[in-house]
């Protein structure tokens, strides 16, 4: 193999990132380094199995689903204590999560903006008031067949999620709403000013 052959082309989105979403954000922001532009750093991706925590079966078949949808092996998540009234006990299995980064992290939120957001039924854009104080931004997936990795027929339940994607650099909730929408995050209104809500997320099409 040579040299030639041997190097690895970035992901897409990392280099609209370097190409057109930075350029753009230090046009608008005006910031005086590029180091000062906000970056996504890391995607989060939880899976809460509810009721279904009783049955061990439904925790791996979760476990498997997040997996196959991110690429990357993702890790069952546990009760750090007991709560009664769910009958869960401390250190059982409340659903699954996995934290991308870097590479698997570009390739996960194209797959997501490109081809899954788009198959969701009625779909009306992301809301936008998933965002923190800090800049990073959370929402909600009703269904995990809306991944065209994932066999329907094979579903042994419906499984949402939560996304949650986190931003360095960002100083305001509308500099990670512009970077946002650069990549192409579909919200529901481009034009209305982000809001922030503390409640964790929305799921879309709620």
């Amino acid at each position: 193999m040579t040299k030639k052959q041997a190097v690895v082309k970035s992901p897409n989105l990392q280099e609209l990132y370097e190409k057109h979403v930075a350029p753009q954000m230090i046009k608008k922001f005006n910031y005086k380094n590029r180091l000062q532009v906000p970056q996504i750093v890391k995607v989060v991706v939880n899976m809460g199995v509810g009721k279904g925590a009783e049955d061990v079966k439904i925790v791996e078949a979760a476990q498997n689903d997040l997996t196959t949808i991110t690429g990357q092996k993702a890790v069952i998540t546990r009760a750090k204590k007991a709560i009664s009234n769910f009958k869960i006990r401390e250190n059982s299995a409340v659903g699954c999560r996995v934290t991308l980064r870097k590479r698997v992290m570009y390739e996960f939120l194209e797959r997501l903006l490109r081809v899954a957001l788009p198959r969701v039924h009625d779909f009306r854009g992301i809301n936008s008031r998933g965002f923190d104080e800090a800049g990073n931004f959370s929402f909600g997936l009703n269904e995990q067949n809306i991944f065209p990795e994932i066999d329907s027929d094979k579903i042994t339940r419906p499984q949402g999620m939560d996304i949650t994607i986190v931003i360095e650099n960002s100083g305001s909730r509308e500099e990670s709403y512009e970077l946002l929408t650069l990549f192409g995050m579909p919200f529901r209104q481009k034009t209305e000013k982000p809001q922030t809500q503390k409640a964790a997320t929305q799921p879309v099409g709620a």
